[in-house]
């Protein structure tokens, strides 16, 4: 693993992250999303007649909440500081809302209720690729019931699963594959199916055993299911939405249709600007990094960009020499031929301003000792 101190976040980026607004907490203003997290907690609760509990905290966590009692292995790629935001070398910004459950399934040992459900959603935070699926912020939500008496299973499992999709997404086919999760065991992958193809919307399985004892609580009478689920592309699809920066559009035409889940009526598609770029780059530098620079380098202005798209990657050694000379890279870099997609959610981009977005993203990552520019020299 790459080690957090390699790739501690600045104070500013900190800041930053931590007021981007939750989209699921009433308390931050109404918002569709809301809808779907009681939705989901209402039928459970509607089923199995048991007690639920939400629970939201801070999205800064210890590095053991959010992998060592979840079985993350020390070695595990999940933990490399290319993915995952380190605050210090104890800390992180959550990159799952698994992160809560440890300290609620600790919380349950001192007096365990018969049944309930623990549902805690919230932000998740990762360095990942720009496009219009992804966000350096997605929402998400963990739903895990605990019981005292007969054990769970995945009988139980797929009821469990049944019973939120159709609360979330009424009438959708369902199908579930094999997938292996460190914290739960007999895992799923939950896939619905959209038009001709099927999208992922959560993950799921019996809840560990070793965790629970590990919890303190007694797995010879507790056992426990376990979900998560993306809630942003849940709430793209019950709405119709096909681009993720919608969810936090100020336009006024947008915004207004935004407290419901009634299918989206789309408005007016402001035009989308490309920038081609070709760039030399640390040779092992990942199109998840690539994005989370792009982000972090233009701060408010990153919703701006629809799409980071890594066209091609050549290693250095396999460029002409002319095409070396003309980027300045160093044998341990590779050439990257990007493609930036520009547009406004609510407005034309002017010419400068691509330009200078343009400028601004590739001074942010290219490593090359020679530069070219679009808007004027350096």
């Amino acid at each position: 693993m790459s080690s957090p101190s390699l790739s501690i976040l600045s104070a500013e980026e900190l800041r930053r992250a931590l007021s981007v607004r939750d989209l699921t907490d009433p308390t931050q203003g109404p918002h569709a999303m809301q809808h779907l997290v009681s939705a989901a907690l209402e039928a459970l609760r509607a089923t199995w007649g048991c007690e639920v509990r939400l629970h939201r905290e801070t999205p800064v966590v210890s590095i053991s909440d959010n992998y060592d009692r979840l079985h993350y292995p020390p070695d595990g790629a999940a933990r490399d500081a290319r993915y995952t935001r380190y605050v210090c070398d104890t800390a992180l910004l959550r990159t799952q809302t698994s992160a809560m459950i440890p300290r609620q399934l600790r919380g349950l040992a001192g007096g365990p209720a018969r049944d309930v459900l623990l549902a805690c959603p919230g932000l998740v935070y990762r360095r990942d690729c720009i496009d219009r699926l992804h966000t350096g912020e997605p929402h998400q939500m963990d739903l895990w019931r605990v019981r005292h008496g007969p054990p769970l299973t995945t009988r139980d499992l797929r009821e469990m699963i049944s019973t939120v999709v159709e609360a979330v997404l009424p009438g959708r086919d369902v199908r579930l594959t094999d997938a292996r999760h460190p914290y739960t065991v007999d895992g799923l992958q939950v896939d619905v199916r959209e038009g001709d193809t099927w999208v992922e919307i959560g993950e799921c399985g019996l809840a560990l055993p070793a965790l629970l004892a590990e919890s303190g609580l007694d797995t010879g009478a507790v056992t426990g299911l376990a979900m998560g689920l993306g809630l942003d592309r849940v709430l793209m699809l019950r709405k119709g939405l096909d681009d993720i920066r919608l969810l936090r559009s100020r336009e006024p035409r947008i915004l207004a249709q935004l407290e419901d889940l009634s299918p989206y009526r789309a408005v007016s598609v402001m035009p989308a600007v490309r920038r081609d770029m070709s760039l030399a780059v640390d040779a092992r530098r990942t199109p998840e990094e690539l994005g989370d620079t792009v982000r972090s380098a233009l701060g408010a202005r990153a919703e701006l960009v629809e799409s980071v798209e890594v066209l091609s990657e050549t290693p250095c050694a396999a460029l002409p020499p002319a095409a070396v000379k003309r980027m300045g890279m160093a044998p341990d870099q590779k050439n990257v031929l990007l493609r930036v997609v520009l547009r406004a959610l609510e407005r034309t981009l002017t010419h400068d301003e691509c330009n200078t977005l343009r400028d601004d993203i590739y001074a942010a990552l290219h490593q090359g000792s020679a530069a070219e520019w679009a808007a004027r020299p350096r």
